[in-house]
């Protein structure tokens, strides 16, 4: 072989160790071929030794941007990322300690972990952002498909394809750079061996130093993230056996329907859930003043239609989303804040707020208009009646997330259950999902004689607010949206109210959530304003222990509850008096 021949071998990457099959050897006699144009240019040698160390920097920062990146969107700041790592300390004098084949052998799984480590806290960022807290790797599965559905209903479903396939890439690009990133860093470091080992060990005297000193500089909290999730493994099955004990323990299982809500009998009781209506909504200076004078406002109104309102605030397990574990947390009387407490809550026999009123006599209705797939919760809240969006026979078009506009399903409510004179009593759970985010598409107040079967609505004249860009807009936008759409939402209530309330009819409406922490910042607290609304001053009488305060609109000092506690509380105040063998709520 000719000595240009062996030229053309590729060169080593940068900062590997040369082989003798790497260098050139005597020529053994062949004819070097001139016109071959493959052999390397001193430029382009230049250039092929300077992308090698490009790819090593950008692989040094991949590795580096991976261990330190916060698991939360707040904390994301570039301060965040000048800190050493322990973790990459540790694998780094690892590999350097191992022979050859060994530690390719290693640098391969360690690589692939650093890739899943990153799929983490990228889980954790969106949970973070959406739901103010992380990611749990037993439960949370299921969020990915209700998080599909969300996308396709808010902006299409060619837009929650990308979501998915951008989704998938990013992972599959995750795991093969972190790996290819430790493999190449690895042959660095080996090529430069003595050098390496003294820059690792430098680093680790400066990390302990930094952290006997409680300088920020020592990170650890890659290995602190991965034991939190690790850990969620066993907690899940601790509180397993946990909720169990707890369903068992029900102080109404056994009271008989004629002892249940005697206060309320005659009544027509509404249970209206508002979308995403958190304390923000009523404290924030950037929504309290405008959503303030629609309660403000509304108590005036309702007061002149010879309504009274008392309100105060509950604590709810979830934000930012999983609306259905404050339905269930409320109903139930029981805390669930995770799918697998929904999931047993679902297989027990346990009696809701929903039951007792059905076992006393109500016919119980429940109005969904957010269901537009199977539901099997209808089933375990034993609705005498149920109608999910198709039931609803909404003829207008979709506004963004909702399926309808919160005045057309409490319409359809009113048209179907409590229109006709003499109707048994009717007890109805009603989910009202304008306020839904992403706080896009807002509908406009109508007059109740014309929302009819919904086709009003595909009038431009019929939306109040409608940004051409869901997608794009800004945190100003999507906070103004959110106040507009809570607006639309209470005016809702309170013009149903003034329209059809009479001396039966009962009210309570509450948030089930606060909305993202792209709305209330990141420490916002997890409390929702609650209301009873009522003609008959009977009616309020009884809840006059609770300290809650006059009007629509809780303030700052109205007393708070955790969500959980409210069943018990409503079936002692609506009751003839407290079973002997029930505790004092807490």
């Amino acid at each position: 072989m000719s000595l240009l021949s062996r030229l053309r071998r590729p060169s080593t990457a940068a900062g590997e160790a040369a082989t003798p099959a790497d260098l050139p050897a005597q020529s053994t006699g062949g004819t070097p071929t001139p016109t071959d144009d493959t052999a390397p240019t001193p430029g382009r040698a230049r250039w092929r030794t300077v992308a090698a160390r490009v790819t090593t920097v950008l692989a040094a920062l991949l590795i580096l941007v991976v261990l330190t990146a916060p698991d939360r969107l707040d904390l994301v700041t570039p301060v965040a990322f000048l800190r050493v790592p322990i973790e990459g300390l540790v694998a780094a004098a690892l590999l350097l300690a191992l022979p050859g084949r060994a530690r390719r052998l290693v640098a391969v799984p360690v690589g692939a972990a650093l890739g899943l480590v990153a799929v983490v806290k990228v889980l954790d960022l969106g949970m973070s952002a959406s739901f103010a807290r992380p990611f749990d790797l037993v439960l949370d599965w299921v969020l990915l498909d209700d998080g599909y559905a969300f996308v396709a209903d808010s902006v299409g479903t060619g837009g929650a394809v990308a979501a998915a396939v951008g989704l998938v890439v990013l992972v599959v690009a995750l795991l093969v750079l972190t790996t290819r990133s430790v493999l190449r860093l690895t042959r660095v470091a080996v090529g430069h061996h003595r050098a390496a080992t003294r820059v690792v060990a430098g680093l680790t005297a400066l990390w302990v130093a930094a952290a006997t000193l409680g300088v920020p500089v020592a990170d650890s909290g890659t290995a602190t993230l991965v034991g939190q999730h690790v850990g969620q493994v066993g907690a899940g099955l601790r509180d397993r056996r946990e909720f169990a004990a707890q369903v068992a323990q029900d102080a109404f299982r056994d009271t008989p329907g004629d002892q249940l809500l005697t206060a309320l009998r005659g009544k027509d009781v509404v249970l209206a859930f508002v979308e995403s209506y958190g304390r923000d909504a009523v404290e924030d200076p950037e929504f309290a003043g405008q959503v303030g004078a629609v309660l403000d406002g509304g108590t005036k109104r309702l007061a002149a239609a010879g309504f009274t309102a008392r309100s105060g605030f509950l604590t709810s397990p979830t934000a930012g989303g999983g609306s259905w574990l404050a339905h269930d947390t409320l109903l139930s009387g029981l805390w669930i804040d995770n799918q697998q407490r929904h999931d047993s809550l679902l297989a027990s026999d346990r009696l809701t707020l929903n039951g007792t009123f059905r076992r006393a006599g109500w016919q119980t209705v429940g109005v969904i208009p957010a269901a537009t797939s199977p539901w099997p919760e209808g089933a375990f809240f034993g609705y005498d009646r149920y109608y999910d969006a198709a039931g609803l026979d909404y003829r207008g078009p979709q506004f963004s997330y909702a399926p309808m506009p919160d005045q057309y399903t409490l319409s359809t409510f009113q048209r179907r259950e409590r229109a006709t004179p003499g109707h048994a009593p009717v007890m109805a759970q009603i989910p009202l999902i304008s306020s839904h985010s992403p706080w896009a598409a807002i509908p406009r107040m109508l007059d109740w004689e014309h929302v009819g079967d919904g086709a009003i609505y595909r009038r431009p004249t019929s939306v109040a607010f409608n940004p051409k860009d869901v997608v794009g807009r800004s945190t100003t936008e999507v906070r103004t949206g959110y106040r507009r759409s809570i607006e639309y939402s209470l005016n809702s209530l309170i013009s149903y109210v003034q329209t059809y309330g009479d001396d039966d009819l009962v009210l309570v409406f509450l948030g089930d959530h606060q909305p993202s922490p792209l709305v209330t910042g990141p420490n916002a607290s997890r409390d929702v304003p609650i209301t009873v609304v009522a003609r008959d001053p009977a009616v309020l009488a009884r809840v006059g222990g609770w300290g809650w305060q006059e009007g629509l609109r809780p303030g700052p000092d109205a007393p708070v509850w955790p969500m959980d506690t409210f069943r018990d509380r409503f079936l002692t105040a609506f009751g003839p008096q407290p079973p002997a063998h029930v505790a004092a709520p807490r």
